[in-house]
Order: structure tokens, then C-alpha cells, then sequence
């Protein structure tokens, strides 16, 4: 859980950010953020590492 939380303190502000350039509006862009990392959590077990 304590990687989940580094990921969205690391890349909040930047999803945020380009949210809101892509929509001009605040609430949509913060629900839109919220949203996205729903979803990334809902679907951390099928992530694979490629290096």
C-alpha cells in the first residue's frame, strides 16, 4: 500500500496539472485525477514491469 501512496504523492500534481490544461476547469480536472487513480489502483495486479 505504501508504494501506492508514493506513486500518487509523486504523480498527483502532474496528472493534475495536465488534466486541467486539457479541460480549463478545476473541479473536472481534480475529479478527473481522482478517477485515474481509481482506476490505476483497481488495476495495479495486472501491471508489468518491463525493463
Amino acid at each position: 500500500m505504501h508504494d501506492i501512496e508514493k506513486v500518487y504523492e509523486e504523480y498527483f500534481e502532474t496528472v493534475y496539472k495536465y488534466l486541467f490544461c486539457l479541460t480549463h476547469n478545476q473541479d473536472l480536472a481534480e475529479e478527473l485525477t481522482q478517477e485515474t487513480f481509481y482506476k490505476a489502483v483497481l488495476k495495479i495486479d495486472t501491471f508489468r514491469r518491463r525493463l
